[in-house]
């Protein structure tokens, strides 16, 4: 007789909490290419990360917004990615 109560309790308690949680609504990740050809929205999610760069920082739009201003940064400046060289290259010279 004891089980049913419990367990019927315990299914009303969580029933309760799981009304409580706080839902976060769903950022949608966009890639780097994107924020490289959405400049006013990558503007604007980089300066979300930045007042708040605690919480923002490490979330993916983050990382991919900075990524793109980065690429476009390095981009006109014509710095170009050089591979880098293994022992077998050096060896050959």
């Amino acid at each position: 007789m004891k089980k049913p109560l419990i367990s019927m309790t315990l299914v009303a308690i969580l029933s309760i909490l799981s009304g409580c949680k706080e839902e976060k609504p769903v950022d949608i990740v966009q890639t780097v290419d994107w924020y490289k050809a959405n400049k006013v929205k990558r503007l604007e999610v980089l300066a979300k990360c930045k007042d708040n760069p605690g919480e923002m920082a490490n979330t993916p739009n983050c990382v991919n917004a900075r990524s793109a201003a980065n690429a476009i940064t390095h981009s006109a400046r014509g710095i170009i990615d050089v591979k880098p060289l293994t022992a077998d290259e050096i060896n050959k010279r």
